[in-house]
């Protein structure tokens, strides 16, 4: 993967070092580091350059980020079985992709061939781009929807460092059993269930902070199904999960926490939206994606 990014400097920034400017841009330390080792990493008006040397305004600072991909980890075989890519987006820095139920995002001892990580270097592959495959976001496995793939390491700072401030902002729906009141806030701490790998339970004794606010979109009074909203606070493992369980109003389809297959084979939850800043243009991103068709049956008019 090789990205080249230019600047031209401003008033506000003569006199600025490389460092402090590039600092301000949301290069980190390692990727510092991988510059420096970098032939050409930094040029200023196409001559190589120091980290500590003084931009003039007026003048052209040239970063060129190159990783060496990794060797392919998947079978090209195997990979034709994969679902195709769902890209809401796709540029030189970023992809957003819809992810589908039954797909984990990260590979496993369980899962080395299935994942979110093989259909995608499988897609890029087939288009002659590779890029390191990270993930600043996931979902669990059976959860659709949109999820954030950068393609080099000063996006993938940029989106790790906005998750971290809360400034990168997710929306999901869901469907939970009962009605619901109209709209809530859950501040109820969650830790590791006693005897279990994979299972959560909130625990006020030793659980980690976590908030999730929720509202009601619709009721099916027939069904006693509510479709909700939810942003979240913090981003506990299966927080939306423990936390509607908690209630009284667990996902349906949620084989941990609610194993309740009578309407849909998967948890019913989905990442509608999201919002975040666009690592190298600075732009307002929104994205938003419809409801998949095992939760869009239940709620036809969402």
């Amino acid at each position: 993967m090789e990205r080249s990014l230019t600047y031209t400097v401003d008033p506000q920034h003569d006199g600025t070092t490389v460092l402090q400017f590039l600092k301000e841009q949301g290069y980190t330390r390692h990727i510092f580091v991988l510059l420096k080792q970098t032939e050409n990493g930094i040029l200023i008006n196409g001559r190589w350059a120091y980290v500590i040397d003084r931009l003039r305004c007026g003048d052209t600072l040239t970063v060129r980020l190159l990783e060496e991909p990794k060797k392919p980890f998947y079978d090209p075989e195997s990979a034709k079985a994969l679902p195709s890519l769902s890209i809401v987006y796709d540029d030189e820095d970023l992809a957003v992709i819809d992810k589908p139920a039954q797909m984990p995002v990260h590979p496993s001892l369980e899962h080395s061939g299935d994942t979110l990580a093989h259909a995608a270097a499988a897609h890029y592959g087939a288009r002659g781009e590779s890029f390191p495959y990270r993930c600043p976001s996931r979902l669990d496995r059976d959860t659709t929807g949109l999820i954030v793939l950068p393609k080099h390491l000063l996006c993938a700072a940029s989106l790790s460092r906005q998750i971290a401030e809360r400034t990168f902002s997710r929306t999901y729906l869901a469907v939970c059993r009962g009605k619901t009141p109209q709209n809530g806030c859950i501040d109820a701490p969650i830790a590791r269930a006693a005897g279990s790998v994979m299972e959560r339970c909130v625990d006020f004794s030793a659980g980690a902070a976590a908030v999730t606010h929720y509202r009601r979109l619709a009721y099916d009074a027939k069904e006693d199904l509510s479709l909700i909203s939810l942003t979240l606070d913090t981003g506990r493992t299966h927080q939306i999960r423990v936390h509607m369980k908690y209630i009284g109003f667990p996902l349906i389809g949620d084989f941990l926490y609610n194993p309740d297959y009578s309407q849909i084979a998967r948890q019913a939850l989905h990442s509608y939206a999201l919002d975040f800043t666009h690592p190298v243009t600075h732009e307002k991103k929104h994205f938003t994606v419809q409801l998949p068709p095992d939760m869009k049956r239940l709620f036809p008019s969402f």
